[in-house]
C-alpha cells in the first residue's frame, strides 16, 4: 500500500501541473462557445453527430461525446441507417436524432418509473453539434421540437477545402479566431465526430466483402470464418493456401477443408 501511495504522488508531482493545464484550458474554451453561441446555460456535455456513406452504400452515423471538454468515449454510439435508402443525409441524420432521443425519453421514462439512477441515452447534452450547416441544423432542431425537447443546436461548417471554418447558429455563420481555444474545441470534436464515422463504415464494408466471399461455401460458419482470417490474415491468402494448411486451422476438419479448397480452385480453373 505504501509502494502504491507513493507511485500515485510521484505521478501527480510529475503529471499534475499538466492536467491542471489541459482542464483549464478546457473550461475556458466551453466558455467561449458559451459566450459566441449566447446560451446562458453552463456547457457541460456536448454531442455531436456526423453521417458517413460511399454512393450512398452502407450509410452510417455516428454519435461521438465530449464532457468537460475531454471525449468520453464510453458514451460513443454507433447508428446502421434503416429507414433511408441512397445517399440521403439529411433523412439519415433524422433517423439517428430521433432513434436517439426518442430512446433518451424512453429510459427517463422508466427511469423515473422505477427510481433507477439516470445514465445512457436518458443523460441529455447541453448543445448538440451538428457536422454540416444550415439544412443539417434544421434537420435537428425539427426533431428536438417533435418530440418536445429544448437543447441548442449549432452547426460546425467548412470551407471549399473541407476545411473547419466555423459554426453556424440561429442561422447566422459565427467565425471563429484559429488560434482560440474554441476553434480548438470544435476542430478536435469535428475530427472525431468524422473519426468515428468512417471507422464504422470502413468495418462494415469490411464485414460484407469477407461474407460475400465465404458465406456460400458447406461448413463454413461464423467461427470458422473467424479463425480463418486470424490463421491466414485475408482473404487472398485462403484463396491460396494448400489443402493441408486449410487443415490445420484451429476449428477446420478434412471434409470443410476439401470444400474450400476446392471451392476457390475451382473458380480459379473457370477464369481460366
Amino acid at each position: 500500500m505504501e509502494m502504491v501511495r507513493k507511485n500515485a504522488l510521484d505521478m501527480l508531482n510529475q503529471y499534475g501541473d499538466r492536467f491542471l493545464k489541459k482542464a483549464r484550458e478546457n473550461q475556458k474554451a466551453l466558455e467561449e462557445l458559451q459566450n459566441i453561441i449566447g446560451i446562458s446555460s453552463e456547457l457541460n456535455r456536448i454531442e455531436a453527430f456526423d453521417i458517413s456513406n460511399i454512393s450512398g452504400v452502407e450509410s452510417v452515423g455516428s454519435m461521438v461525446v465530449f464532457e468537460k471538454g475531454e471525449p468520453k468515449k464510453s458514451d460513443y454510439r454507433r447508428f446502421r441507417i434503416r429507414t433511408i435508402t441512397g445517399s440521403d443525409d439529411y433523412g439519415s441524420m433524422e433517423e439517428i436524432l430521433l432513434r436517439r432521443f426518442t430512446r433518451g425519453i424512453e429510459e427517463r421514462k422508466l427511469m423515473t418509473e422505477n427510481k433507477i439512477e439516470v445514465k445512457g441515452f436518458s443523460i441529455f447534452p447541453d448543445l448538440i453539434m451538428m457536422d454540416g450547416g444550415k439544412g443539417q441544423v434544421n434537420v435537428a432542431i425539427r426533431v428536438l421540437k417533435d418530440l418536445n425537447i429544448n437543447i441548442p443546436v449549432c452547426g460546425l461548417v467548412k470551407d471549399d477545402f473541407h476545411k473547419t471554418r466555423g459554426i453556424i447558429y440561429n442561422n447566422k455563420e459565427i467565425r471563429l479566431e484559429e488560434d482560440s481555444l474554441g476553434f480548438r474545441l470544435i476542430y478536435k470534436i469535428q475530427e472525431e465526430a468524422h473519426r468515428f464515422a468512417i471507422s464504422y463504415h470502413r468495418s462494415l464494408r469490411t464485414k460484407k466483402m469477407f461474407k460475400s466471399e465465404l458465406d456460400d461455401i458447406k461448413g463454413i460458419g461464423e467461427k470458422r470464418k473467424v479463425e480463418l482470417l486470424k490463421h491466414f490474415e485475408s482473404i487472398d491468402k485462403i484463396k491460396k493456401a494448400s489443402l493441408e494448411e486449410l487443415v490445420e486451422v484451429k476449428g477446420m476438419n478434412r471434409v470443410v477443408a476439401e470444400e474450400l479448397y476446392n471451392h476457390f480452385n475451382k473458380e480459379k480453373e473457370e477464369k481460366r
